[in-house]
């Protein structure tokens, strides 16, 4: 009987370091993902929801400048999700929607993306999530760190972002 306990209990173990191991595996702990959810598929909320993308984008270029890190660059979207709200939600308004937003950093299970030559595997990321009205519509990811977002901003910002990209990936 002591026999039996102790084979059980070594099974336990074993599927309890199993289950870790997994969910860790498809923890993605490098990379920090901005994910938009839209209101609904509708084209009004769809554009909407790009409007909202490239405004929040253009407000955190200039936040997360000075960033290296992946802890400095989560550290500015939890200190500007106010921020965020406002910019949105004035979005909305002015699109004379009647529907507000929200916005927290979290983790949140992401499917597979492929971004230029770029793929990231789906699974869990911490991410800044921003969701509009009632969030059942189509949505919009992109990278925060390694700020492949912010690739298409100003030059300057630029030089400063292939450095960071330089040293995550490596060369």
């Amino acid at each position: 009987m002591k026999r039996i306990i102790a084979i059980l209990g070594c099974l336990i173990i074993l599927v309890v370091v199993a289950v870790v191991a997994v969910s860790k595996k498809n923890y993605h702990e490098e990379y920090l993902r901005i994910h938009i959810v839209a209101n609904s598929n509708s084209q009004g909320d769809q554009d909407i929801k790009y409007e909202i993308k490239d405004k929040i984008v253009e407000f955190l270029t200039p936040q997360i400048e000075c960033c290296s890190t992946k802890s400095e660059f989560e550290k500015v979207l939890q200190q500007n999700l106010t921020e965020i709200c406002r910019i949105t939600n004035e979005i909305v308004a002015h699109n004379n929607l009647d529907y507000n937003s929200s916005a927290k950093v979290g983790k949140e299970y992401i499917p597979t993306r492929a971004y230029d030559n770029f793929t990231l595997e789906s699974g869990i990321y911490d991410s800044l999530i921003v969701t509009l009205g009632e969030g059942k519509g189509d949505n919009w990811w992109c990278v925060v760190y390694p700020p492949l977002c912010f690739l298409e901003q100003d030059t300057l910002l630029k030089s400063r972002i292939v450095e960071i990209l330089k040293r995550f990936f490596g060369g």
